[in-house]
């Protein structure tokens, strides 16, 4: 499935559970929805399994949300106390879409724990309370943290929330069997629709690529693993400058001190600042991947820990302090030869759109080493990697995954767990990705205007401003621009909606400029499926010529021989699959996406 229909069905207001491999745009899309979202008037409450993953989408611990804290299980008297907790009622209750990030990282007793607080907050007995539920997270990466004595296979009691004609009530029942959120028994009465993302925006080796799927899928034979072996290296020919991903802490912190001490110079100190309730800034120190005290020197590798909006670094940049500026603030020379005078950046976190808790520090850490459990959600040009400590399933899939290309892996070495993935997975991903593919397939059947309305209900339910796509917030009567979601002192003037002839038109100028499906799509404040949708009437009423057709897949990058296979894979359909999308995507192995398939299927005489 590609982002942009995945938006589209985030929009509808629907349960989501968006999954994908690394690199494939799940924070991405995710970031493009809360956008949405906000500019319609609706704060979603972003949350995350870990402070790490927290501190990395702006938002808070799932745990800290709901108000379960660090409980292991709740009791009806707990459900009570939450639902009576004044804050927690407030941001609870308040609510309209919860997007809990990492959930490959929340065990399934927790998930069922927040379902329950959030029912029994918000007095619903719906999943969640009624609230849109958008679950992000890939089941290949870290799983969830548990003690020791966990059992997988045993059913462990906790409370689930009914309604009675008395109110709510906390009800002990079993847990199915299992480790992972999936088995949670808030998660099939959620029914969150699979959204599962195949673009790769990380990884630009295709070899390499095709390690990491054999990786997933659990064949990766002797050709492939000869390809990582081949990276293997000694220590002393480490490359410098380039992080060191070990799987456990104690083997980080030695590295990184030792390397410090090895430069000589002047040792500046950076102290953390904290504003805001404790329990809040703790939670964000704890997530944060710069340290309290961050010890810099002339000459230290070192690596931004946030993203910048404008673009300057990313988390996961590396670089080297070449000096100090005036202001104490160090000099950075990135990897990509850019020099940076690196300020304080602060880590927040929000609730309805306000700033309860902050904390202030040097968007760096020292980067000659690093923990993989740290690493989730970074994308390194490169890294040495030693996974010869690996001792939990995806640990060295989530560290090998980190690296864009197979030329930037160095590899130290490796256990033989290092390319496990648990078994449960690889058979849930199976199953995952075909619900996805279901979910294409209706949604493909629907038209924009369908779309649009399912769009527009949902922002209104949800107390929102509706906006079209494209269009600026409304204004009032006087023109003063009213913010989304504030009540409007006059009506909002009608907006007049463009022809039908009109619109298609102004698709085909675009066509006709040479311009690819994205570019043409963002020129016109649309989803690239409407762009499709337009050129397929103008295909349909012969506005759309054969030349303009082949402009079009041109500007795509489509060879011929590409399209020859897809307009076989159609030519080879029975009469009952006819031209539908999803018989050919399967016939063809999913190489092309469905954007390049409805463009083949154009060029198919009628």
């Amino acid at each position: 499935m590609t982002q942009g229909r995945a938006l589209e069905i985030l929009k509808t207001g629907a349960n989501v559970f968006l999954t994908g491999e690394p690199g494939s745009g799940k924070t991405h899309t995710v970031n493009a929805y809360v956008a949405w979202l906000r500019a319609r008037g609706i704060e979603p409450s972003v949350t995350a399994s870990t402070g790490i993953a927290a501190t990395h989408i702006g938002g808070m611990t799932i745990h800290a949300w709901s108000g379960i804290g660090i409980k292991e299980d709740l009791t009806e008297r707990d459900l009570d106390q939450i639902a009576q907790t004044e804050r927690v009622v407030r941001r609870v209750g308040k609510a309209r879409v919860l997007i809990i990030d990492e959930v490959s990282m929340l065990a399934a007793r927790t998930l069922s724990m927040v379902d329950a607080a959030c029912r029994a907050v918000r007095r619903n007995p719906a999943p969640f309370g009624g609230l849109q539920v958008v679950l992000v997270g890939d089941f290949f990466q870290l799983p969830p943290v548990v003690k020791r004595n966990f059992s997988p296979d045993r059913q462990y009691e906790e409370p689930v929330v009914s309604m009675t004609l008395e109110g709510l009530e906390a009800v002990a029942a079993p847990e199915a069997p299992g480790l992972f959120a999936y088995r949670s028994r808030a998660w099939a009465p959620a029914n969150p629709i699979v959204c599962y993302l195949h673009e790769q925006h990380r990884q630009e080796d295709a070899d390499f690529l095709e390690v990491l799927t054999a990786v997933r899928s659990r064949c990766c034979g002797p050709e492939l693993v000869a390809r990582i072996a081949a990276r293997t290296i000694a220590y002393a020919d480490a490359p410098p400058g380039v992080p060191r991903l070990f799987p456990r802490n104690m083997d980080v912190d030695r590295i990184n001190d030792d390397e410090l001490r090895k430069i000589s110079g002047e040792e500046r100190m950076y102290e953390m600042e904290a504003t805001g309730p404790e329990p809040l800034t703790v939670a964000l120190r704890r997530g944060c991947l710069s340290p309290d005290r961050l010890a810099l020197k002339r000459s230290a590798s070192v690596m931004f820990t946030k993203n910048e909006p404008t673009g300057a670094y990313a988390n996961g940049t590396l670089g080297e302090v070449v000096g100090f500026s005036g202001a104490n603030f160090p000099l950075v020379r990135t990897k990509a030869g850019r020099t940076l005078e690196v300020e304080p950046a602060d880590w927040k976190v929000e609730e309805n759109g306000k700033v309860r808790a902050s904390i202030t520090q040097l968007p760096l850490r020292l980067a000659w080493a690093i923990t993989v459990h740290k690493s989730q959600g970074m994308s390194l040009d490169a890294a040495v990697v030693d996974l010869s400590g690996a001792f939990e399933h995806g640990q060295g899939y989530v560290a090998l995954s980190r690296v864009r290309t197979l030329a930037g892996l160095h590899l130290l070495g490796w256990s033989d767990k290092a390319l496990s993935v648990h078994p449960e997975v690889v058979a849930k991903d199976d199953e995952f990705r075909d619900l996805s593919a279901e979910a294409d397939r209706a949604f493909d059947d629907l038209t924009a205007d369908e779309i649009s309305k399912m769009h527009r209900q949902f922002v209104i339910s949800s107390g929102g401003a509706w906006v079209p796509e494209g269009e600026e917030p409304p204004a009032d009567e006087e023109g003063e621009e009213v913010a989304a979601g504030e009540p409007r002192r006059a009506r909002k003037p009608k907006v007049a909606k463009p022809k039908k002839g009109d619109t298609l038109a102004a698709t085909l100028a675009l066509a006709e400029g040479a311009s690819g499906l994205a570019a043409m799509a963002e020129a016109r404040g649309i989803s690239v499926n409407t762009i499709l949708d337009h050129l397929e009437k103008l295909r349909a009423e012969n506005r759309l010529p054969d030349d303009l057709l082949s402009r079009l897949v041109a500007a795509e990058g489509i060879g011929q021989s590409a399209v020859q296979k897809m307009r076989a894979a159609f030519a080879a359909a029975s009469p009952e699959e006819g031209r539908l999308l999803r018989p050919a995507f399967e016939r063809l192995g999913g190489a092309f996406p469905f954007e390049h398939l409805r463009l083949a299927r154009m060029g198919i005489a009628v």
